[in-house]
């Protein structure tokens, strides 16, 4: 259980942050950033719940709630260097289970739109606009994940990677789903103001 019972300490006063193992880092140490990424992500995923009108965006903003919660685990995950001989389930870890749930929500969500021809440019609703943007946030986090893992493999947890994968596709599909299940994507016409505009 969490409890915080002051906000500042000044501990980071010094241009340094503590890690969950209690070790101390530089604020802008790779890891830092990936998981600050990671909560800026889940702040944008918020954004969109926020921006739910509709019944079926309100399904939709049910969902992303949940994800919230693996966001902040994947944090945790990302903020507790994996160590030699750590005990499976010792420490708060993204696991494959959380991936493949992913998984099934795409297959779900995506079975029921249309193919597409070219790429969606971000926009249509409210809703839809602000969980495009949580997906390039999403992605951000995974570049981040994959240069965490590849500088501190043993270190890091690849599931984290995969699992922030699937989520960038999944707030994809969702966009989608909130443009009226694809009916209101525009599409990107390539070379469209060649001419000028």
């Amino acid at each position: 259980m969490v409890r915080l019972t002051k906000i500042y300490t000044k501990t980071g006063d010094d241009g340094t942050t503590g890690l969950a193992d209690g070790s101390r880092v530089s604020k802008d140490d790779l890891r830092v950033e990936t998981y600050g990424t990671v909560d800026e992500a889940n702040a944008a995923i918020g954004l969109a719940v926020a921006a739910a009108s509709s019944p079926s965006e309100r399904d939709i903003a049910d969902l992303l709630r949940r994800i919230q919660h693996d966001l902040f685990d994947a944090g945790a995950d990302l903020a507790t260097p994996v160590r030699p001989g750590e005990a499976a389930g010792s420490k708060l870890r993204i696991v494959p289970d959380q991936t493949a749930a992913l998984e099934r929500l795409i297959d779900t969500h995506n079975d029921g739109l249309g193919a597409l021809t070219s790429f969606v440019l971000p926009g249509g609703t409210p809703m839809a606009a602000a969980l495009h943007a949580a997906r390039t946030v999403v992605r951000r986090a995974e570049r981040l994940a994959v240069s965490l893992a590849a500088a501190s493999r043993e270190t890091t947890n690849p599931e984290c990677v995969k699992y922030l994968n699937r989520l960038s596709d999944l707030l994809f599909v969702l966009g989608r789903l909130a443009n009226d299940a694809g009916r209101g994507d525009v599409l990107w016409v390539p070379g469209k103001n060649r001419g000028g505009v």
